[in-house]
């Protein structure tokens, strides 16, 4: 899929939908050419989950959260548990670079499957803490700032890995 971050219409979803699939190739982009013990390697000695594996596999289980879990009500299939709330970042470091790769793809055709048939003005199942239902469109804005800060901790933790550095 090509890394483009213009829509093929400028409405609102295909633009917003557009950014959510540009964040996502843009994190795969980033980490694609490591090898599997660089994508599992966690450099930071203060931050010992963040790996470039752990962190695309987040990006992909939060995305589930949300959409899948929360937004639909469907059950919630993340790897977490209360013994181990971040799971999910110890399996991205474990999981080869691939597997952590077409995990993240597969969940992206599910969430645009689900999406393709829901309105932006839609409301979420599940209510925040306050009673409120967000939209569909806070949902996929908010999962663009998810993947956006994500992308700048994978950024970083490439070029502690080989010195290579993106856009």
């Amino acid at each position: 899929m090509e890394r483009t971050d213009h829509p093929q219409s400028w409405d609102e979803r295909s633009t917003l939908l557009a950014m959510l699939r540009y964040t996502r190739e843009t994190g795969i982009a980033k980490a694609t050419g490591l090898t599997d013990a660089q994508a599992a390697a966690a450099p930071m000695a203060t931050s010992p989950l963040m790996s470039v594996g752990g962190v695309l596999n987040h990006m992909r289980w939060v995305e589930h959260s949300w959409i899948e879990n929360r937004f639909v009500d469907g059950p919630d299939l993340g790897p977490w548990t209360e013994e181990s709330p971040d799971q999910e970042f110890i399996d991205g470091a474990t999981l080869s670079l691939q597997e952590v790769i077409d995990g993240y793809r597969r969940q992206a055709a599910a969430t645009d499957a689900l999406v393709a048939g829901l309105g932006l003005d839609d409301r979420s199942a599940t209510p925040f803490r306050s009673g409120e239902h967000p939209t569909l469109r806070w949902v996929i804005l908010h999962l663009i700032e998810e993947n956006a800060r994500h992308n700048g901790h994978i950024d970083i933790l490439r070029e502690l890995a080989d010195g290579t550095t993106g856009d």
